[in-house]
This record gives structure tokens, C-alpha cells and sequence, in this order.
């Protein structure tokens, strides 16, 4: 994992609808950058619709949310329609970014092993630094943690 203090690396990936999208884009604004293994996935939409239900209050934080996974832009659409989600969703089906943060890594399920995202979240600050590293986040709690952090911050 990255650490916070450290310059978060650059990526430009597609959203749902294709448009690149780029990190550099929101300088000036708070990122929140969360990786997650898979659309449609009990934890995975658990994690989505709590970012959702907070959402107004990332906003008020001048602060974006960005989820990004190896699922394709299609998936990413269905997901996004499907929970009426509000915040960007981006495509890294060659884990560029995923691998730049660090969060490609081994996990085990049911005994087996296998790499996978290791669902985790990054706070970006307005220059680019990271402010804070979530590791194995939890799904149902994440964007409360993340909130009472940029309130202390």
C-alpha cells in the first residue's frame, strides 16, 4: 500500500461513458479515490451505496468520490443505473491505476489463492498528496470513516 505523505500517482481512465477522465483534473478539490473488486457484488454495492447516501456531504466537503475497478465501462453503466449512483465510476480493465496504488494484490478465499483489488481508499488532498490510506476497508462503514476524517481535516 502507499502511504499517506506521498505523492499520489497520476492515471487517466475511462468512465462509464467512455470520457478519460484524470486525476489531475481535480486539483484543487479533495479526491476520494476507493478501489473495489467488483460491480454487483453484495459488499461492493454495499460499499457503493453508502458513498451514495453520503454523497451531498463529500460535496459540501468540496470533495469528489471516485470508485474505480477492473470492470468494463458496460458494467460500470449497468451498476451506476442500477443504484442510480452520482459519482464517477472508472474503468481499469489493464490495471493501471490498481497496480499504481498498490491495491492488486494476493488474497485467499476458501482456502485458495489468487490476486484480486483488495478493496481499499485513498483521501487525495487539493495538491495531489495523499492525507490518508484506508486499508481493507469495510464496506458499510468506509464513507462514514472517510467523512469523520475530512472533518478532523
Amino acid at each position: 500500500m502507499l502511504k499517506a505523505g506521498t505523492k499520489a500517482p497520476a492515471f487517466s481512465l475511462p468512465d462509464k461513458d467512455g470520457k478519460m477522465v484524470s486525476l489531475k483534473d481535480f486539483a484543487g478539490k479533495k479526491v476520494v479515490l476507493y478501489f473495489y473488486p467488483k460491480d454487483n457484488t453484495p459488499g461492493c454495492s454495499r460499499q457503493a451505496l453508502a458513498f451514495k447516501e453520503a454523497y451531498e456531504r463529500f460535496l459540501s466537503k468540496d470533495t469528489v468520490v471516485i470508485g474505480v475497478s477492473k470492470d468494463s465501462q458496460t458494467s460500470h453503466q449497468k451498476f451506476a443505473e442500477k443504484y442510480e449512483l452520482p459519482f464517477l465510476l472508472l474503468s481499469d480493465p489493464e490495471l493501471e491505476a490498481i497496480k499504481a496504488y498498490d491495491v492488486w494484490q494476493e488474497k485467499k478465499l476458501y482456502g485458495k489463492t489468487s490476486l484480486g483489488v483488495v478493496r481499499s481508499t485513498y483521501v487525495i488532498d487539493e495538491t495531489g498528496t495523499i492525507l490518508k490510506v484506508f486499508e481493507k476497508a469495510k464496506p458499510d462503514t468506509n464513507a462514514m470513516e472517510i467523512l469523520e476524517f475530512l472533518a478532523q481535516n
